[in-house]
């Protein structure tokens, strides 16, 4: 058998079989890929060149740039040996951020979140606060990717930040939810219910899209060692709503995976039993290590990526394929594994890592 590399001259995307090894049904031989996100930048020169032409002749907020971008997007996760494309937004929420330099970027800039503060603090703010309305919902962008989607190609969807980070890092700020969970919990509380119905409504609108395979939420609640708040409170305020998603998702036909970054043990049982996801992505070796958690929860839950984003973008090549090659090994041991970063795919990843990462794993046999 030839080598495989990428891009892939004709890929072959197949999104059923990829199901299959996410619901743990069968044991492939090799693991299929998967990603939460992937950046314009992160692909090879021809396609990246298609996408800086597109920043520069289109605005962003046009609707040839929107459309022209979702096909490029596509390309891309096509291309990289994908059976699915995951696409964001829908739903957005003012917000306060700082912005920074960012060579690695076309744009030269990074918008980092105000973590201190934000713009709701008291009960004056929450109402005086332009939420979204469901009818302000967009899906055009999901409509579109569906229809131009390639036979045996999936698309997964999520609307904004998490069911916690949107009341933590978008709307209220880690120091100043800190102070009303004492202060004022009552309005913690409303945050929360507000922003999950929000998102919750989000879910329900889409839930019926052709060919949507899943919902894929991002809501990074841990950090090294701890979840960020007490279990307790995410128990309250957080998984109850992951909970009514992953039921959604299950009612429709639909997957629900999960990305959250740090340290969780202290609420696994509860997402695996409880909220019932299918499968978890986002690992660190300096929190657990992807093997290590492969072994502990691989006979409950689906295993997402776990390539270290330190040793992803640092390591020389024959480290990094010896490292792969090991998560390779011990994590398709069973099934319930698919094979990517730790993290995602920012603009920062040296694409020629990256692509060893996605080789390694497409060349891969049991």
């Amino acid at each position: 058998m030839s080598y495989i590399t990428i891009p892939l001259q004709n890929p072959k995307p197949d999104i059923k079989t990829f199901c299959k090894i996410i619901k743990r049904e069968i044991v492939p031989k090799r693991p299929p890929l998967a990603e939460f996100a992937i950046s314009d930048e992160a692909t090879y020169p021809e396609l990246l060149e298609k996408f800086r032409k597109l920043y520069e002749t289109h605005k962003p907020s046009s609707r040839e740039f929107k459309e022209t971008h979702a096909k490029l997007v596509i390309e891309q996760w096509l291309s990289h040996g994908y059976d699915y494309v995951h696409i964001s937004g829908g739903l957005s929420f003012q917000r306060k951020a700082r912005v920074t330099d960012d060579t690695a970027s076309d744009s030269g800039k990074r918008t980092w979140t105000e973590e201190g503060k934000g713009p709701i603090s008291n009960w004056e703010d929450f109402e005086k606060y332009p939420w979204p309305k469901p009818e302000d919902i967009d899906l055009r962008a999901f409509e579109f990717a569906s229809k131009n989607l390639p036979d045996g190609m999936g698309l997964f969807v999520h609307p904004t930040f998490g069911y916690f980070e949107l009341p933590m890092d978008v709307l209220m700020g880690y120091e100043t939810m800190s102070y009303a969970m004492f202060d004022d919990p009552g309005l913690v509380e409303a945050v929360f219910a507000k922003a999950g119905e929000l998102l919750y409504e989000f879910y329900k609108k889409i839930a019926g899209l052709d060919k949507l395979t899943g919902f894929f939420q991002g809501d990074d609640m841990g950090f090294k060692t701890a979840t960020f708040m007490p279990p307790d409170f995410l128990r309250k305020h957080v998984l109850p709503w992951h909970k009514k998603t992953a039921q959604l998702a299950h009612d429709n036909g639909l997957l629900y995976l999960l990305h959250s970054c740090g340290q969780l043990e202290a609420i696994m049982d509860d997402l695996i039993d409880d909220v019932k996801i299918d499968a978890k992505h986002s690992y660190e070796d300096a929190i657990t290590p992807v093997t290590e958690f492969k072994k502990k929860y691989g006979k409950r839950i689906t295993i997402l990526g776990g390539v270290d984003m330190d040793v992803l973008c640092r390591a020389p090549e024959d480290k990094l394929r010896a490292y792969v090659r090991n998560i390779l090994d011990v994590c398709s041991e069973g099934g319930g594994y698919a094979l990517g970063s730790g993290n995602s795919i920012a603009n920062y990843v040296p694409f020629n890592n990256y692509k060893i990462m996605l080789e390694e794993g497409l060349n891969y046999s049991r």
